[in-house]
């Protein structure tokens, strides 16, 4: 007898754990009653990520044919980070879907290298120099596993500030964090065979500025150089100076190079546009009317109107109409890369110098942020193809839509 209370005893023991067990698992099915629909939600959660984060692009060609010994380009522009100063709305669930968005579009289009024509900075003008290397390090976290490719960088009129506080020193604490840049915010590099030259455009919007001396000293070296690759080292091109509309009442020296034998030129500010075309007709508007500058070289008042409004809004967005010639005049830019506008354009100047205008890729100006993929071949052509990511509205909805099907589902896996 006692033999047996003890074996009822144990029995017992076993049996209450075997109990509880069952107890549990029938809490979690009845919390799960489909025990696929917690994997169905996921796998449906990566498709619907991965459907929102690639990119939608026109032009160019496709990016897994390139030509052997061709380079293929990223270019974005007007990202607007804040770095340091990031709300938790920009730290928690912008930065994190921009990332997803930029590695997406990284992925889609296998650049060699990324470039970024100004204004990676919101506030850059008004930060320091610890603050302007929090923006730099925000960039690379959005890059992810990619920002060990090739990185140019180029200073926006947000990053430097306008020409009422442009200074030489502040530009210098700015430029030493960005390789391939000299004290006076330009540099000239070269990659596969594929020559480049960045331009400080926001000094050539100020009169009165040492960095516009340094940056027209950069154009003529540039020049130079070029000039004596392209005839041998022959200098008989560059004696003499063809007079024309050149900065102040200087004249520039006589160029021999023809159109679009020069570099790629990267800058921030587009060039100037004239009003009207070849045929006469009036060219749309490249910049929304209602822009307000950011910088104190002018501001529109409610009193201006017709033509001197649009002079003045011209002023504010391009280059002038001397210095843009000076450009095409010294450089004979194979192309030219400008953002600034916040939307693309593709635009042939007089002289048959193409520009293409990089739209912003940022979600603060309220547009759709877009990039340009730019594949340079060996022979001289160039492919433009421009690409827009997915709006901040049309992913938050998107992310709604998802939560509010996920209780759904739930809720249906009960009443079933």
């Amino acid at each position: 007898m006692a033999g047996d209370d003890q074996t009822e005893a144990l029995a017992v023991n076993f049996a209450l754990p075997v109990f509880s067990l069952h107890g549990s698992t029938s809490s979690a099915m009845a919390a799960w009653p489909n025990p696929w629909l917690p994997l169905f939600l996921v796998v449906a959660l990566i498709a619907f990520e991965d459907w929102l984060s690639t990119p939608s692009c026109s032009g160019g060609s496709p990016a897994h044919d390139p030509a052997s010994g061709d380079l293929r380009a990223m270019l974005v522009a007007d990202l607007m980070l804040l770095g340091s100063d990031a709300m938790y709305a920009d730290r928690f669930f912008r930065n994190q879907i921009m990332s997803k968005l930029v590695t997406k579009s990284i992925e889609t289009s296998n650049p060699d290298m990324i470039i970024v024509l100004g204004d990676v900075s919101a506030k850059g003008s008004e930060q320091n120099e610890s603050k302007w290397v929090a923006v730099l390090e925000q960039f690379e976290g959005i890059l992810g596993r990619y920002s060990s490719l090739p990185l140019h960088i180029v200073l926006g009129d947000k990053d430097v500030g306008g020409c009422s506080n442009l200074d030489g020193k502040f530009v210098h604490r700015m430029t030493k964090h960005l390789p391939g840049l000299d004290s006076s915010g330009c540099g000239a590099f070269e990659i596969s065979n594929i020559s480049f030259v960045s331009l400080n455009a926001v000094a050539l919007l100020c009169d009165d500025n040492v960095l516009r001396s340094s940056l027209e000293k950069v154009m003529e070296k540039e020049s130079h150089r070029f000039q004596s690759k392209l005839f041998n080292g022959v200098e008989h091109c560059l004696m003499g100076s063809e007079k024309g509309q050149g900065f102040g009442d200087q004249g520039w020296r006589q160029n021999c190079m023809t159109a679009g034998s020069g570099p790629i030129i990267l800058l921030h500010i587009p060039l100037h546009r004239p009003h009207k075309s070849d045929r006469g007709a009036i060219s749309v508007p490249m910049f929304p009317e209602g822009t307000v500058p950011h910088h104190s070289l002018a501001s529109l008042t409610s009193k201006q109107s017709g033509a001197d409004a649009r002079k003045l809004h011209d002023r504010l967005h391009t280059l002038p109409a001397n210095s843009t010639q000076y450009i095409l005049q010294a450089l004979k830019p194979r192309i030219i890369f400008s953002a600034h506008a916040d939307r693309f354009s593709d635009y042939i100047h007089a002289d048959g110098t193409r520009e293409v205008t990089v739209p912003a890729m940022t979600w603060k100006k309220g547009g759709m942020p877009g990039f340009v993929i730019a594949t340079f071949g060996q022979k001289g052509a160039v492919s433009v193809k421009c690409c827009w990511l997915a709006q901040e509205w049309y992913i938050m909805t998107g992310y709604s839509a998802f939560l509010f099907l996920i209780v759904l589902a739930v809720k249906w896996s009960h009443w079933i």
